[in-house]
C-alpha cells in the first residue's frame, strides 16, 4: 500500500470521433458561397480615416483617401531629409569611434614607454 494513498492513473481517453460532422467541406466553394455568404477578398483596414487594402504582400491605399497629394509629397520630402540626417549622423559616429580609438592606441603606446624609461632609470 502506498504511503499517501493510491498511485495517479488516469483513465484512457475515448478515440475521437469523425473530425468534422459537418457535410460543409464536402460542398464545392461557389455552393458554399450561396449557402453560407462567404466572401474573401484581401484583408482591408481603415486608419485614421484612410482604407488600406493588402493585396500581392503589400498594403496598398485605396482609391479616395483623405491624404491629399500634396501632404503625401510634404512627407516623401521629410522622409528623405530624414534618412539624409540618420546616415550623416553615422558617418559622424564611424569618425568619432576611430578618432577615440587612434587616441586610445596612442595612450596605451605612452603609457608603455613611460613604464620603460621609468624601469630604465631605476637600473
Amino acid at each position: 500500500m502506498p504511503l499517501f494513498g493510491s498511485t495517479f492513473s488516469p483513465k484512457k481517453t475515448p478515440p475521437r470521433k469523425c473530425a468534422s460532422l459537418s457535410s460543409l467541406h464536402t460542398l464545392d466553394h461557389s455552393t458554399r458561397e450561396l449557402e453560407l455568404g462567404l466572401e474573401y477578398g484581401p484583408p482591408v483596414m481603415n486608419i485614421a480615416g484612410q482604407s488600406w487594402k493588402f493585396e500581392d504582400g503589400q498594403w496598398i491605399t485605396e482609391s479616395g483617401g483623405n491624404v491629399p497629394t500634396k501632404e503625401l509629397q510634404r512627407l516623401r520630402k521629410r522622409n528623405v531629409q530624414l534618412e539624409e540626417e540618420n546616415n550623416l549622423l553615422k558617418m559622424k559616429i564611424e569618425i568619432l569611434m576611430d578618432m577615440l580609438t587612434e587616441t586610445t592606441v596612442e595612450f596605451h603606446l605612452k603609457e608603455k614607454e613611460m613604464e620603460t624609461m621609468m624601469h630604465q632609470r631605476k637600473k
